[in-house]
């Protein structure tokens, strides 16, 4: 073995020195998109004071958010709010229901808004079958959906937005050995439709966020950023993040299409606005 100089040592090891310390500023590295917040989580604060919310948001540290109904203002009344708290409303989320019923409606308001995308919220109670009742869909009825999103996204993308489909959990239900999400990620068009994944739900199902986004970052620009907690029955329900069983470092990390997260908090045990600032505090120092 040829013998290394100083020189050649001091180079060598101050390479590694920097490799170690550039590794180690990767691991530390934070999530550097806007902090964002679903409204649903403040559906109660907002029919009150939905001004002062708003303010009290962007006070708590949230830039962007996502809607979850009007709460009867024009969409020039809602943007207005919007920009006299210095935030920015980039989604919003319809059942599919409704968008069947007023989908040049909603459009037109979303355009109006000025959003990049709007979310198919649910799809329960749409079937294939108009006669058929209530919120259980079969594999039919799913494929059904996905035609249907992607109609609507078709329609939403010429008024210059994206469709996007939210989950919960029926759509990790299998049919036939056919797992529901699997076949709407096989059966809506890429270039008409996206996905917004609830992490909180996928975890609940019993599926990992992980091997999706691992496998088409591209198809998921958009996450729910939901912390979650186990009853002892098995159920699931939302708290305060970092206080339940979603580990987010992986899933942060293998979301390399991600444009925008919205924190969802749907349940609370304490003041509202208090645990959302420890949200928003917990994204801020969240480190992958």
């Amino acid at each position: 073995m040829r013998p290394i100089s100083r020189r050649n040592l001091l180079k060598t090891t101050g390479v590694a020195a920097a490799s170690l310390a550039a590794s180690r500023l990767i691991k530390a590295a934070h999530v550097t998109k806007p902090i964002g917040l679903q409204l649903y989580s403040v559906r109660d604060l907002l029919p009150k004071d939905f001004e002062g919310t708003l303010h009290a948001l962007r006070t708590a540290g949230y830039t962007e958010l996502e809607a979850a109904g009007y709460y009867d203002k024009t969409a020039s009344e809602f943007r207005h709010a919007m920009d006299q708290a210095g935030l920015c409303c980039v989604s919003t989320h319809h059942p599919l229901q409704l968008w069947k019923q007023h989908e040049d409606e909603l459009i037109e308001y979303g355009h109006t808004l000025g959003l990049d995308y709007m979310v198919c919220s649910s799809a329960g109670g749409v079937h294939r079958n108009t006669t058929a009742k209530g919120d259980e869909l079969s594999l039919d009825d799913w494929r059904y959906v996905a035609d249907e999103l992607n109609r609507i996204g078709a329609k939403v993308k010429a008024a210059g937005m994206t469709l996007g489909v939210h989950n919960h959990t029926p759509e990790f239900a299998s049919e036939d050995g056919i797992l529901i999400y699997d076949e709407l990620l096989r059966l809506t068009d890429p270039a008409l439709v996206v996905f917004e994944m609830d992490c909180g739900w996928v975890s609940a199902s019993g599926h990992n966020p992980v091997v999706y986004l691992s496998k088409a970052p591209e198809r998921f620009p958009l996450l729910h950023v939901k912390d979650m907690a186990q009853e002892p029955n098995g159920s699931y329900h939302s708290v305060v993040m970092g206080t339940g069983v979603v580990d987010y470092h992986p899933i942060l990390r293998a979301a390399t299409g991600l444009k925008h997260y919205f924190i969802e908090q749907e349940e609370f045990h304490g003041d509202v606005l208090a645990e959302l600032r420890r949200d928003a505090g917990y994204m801020q120092s969240f480190s992958l």
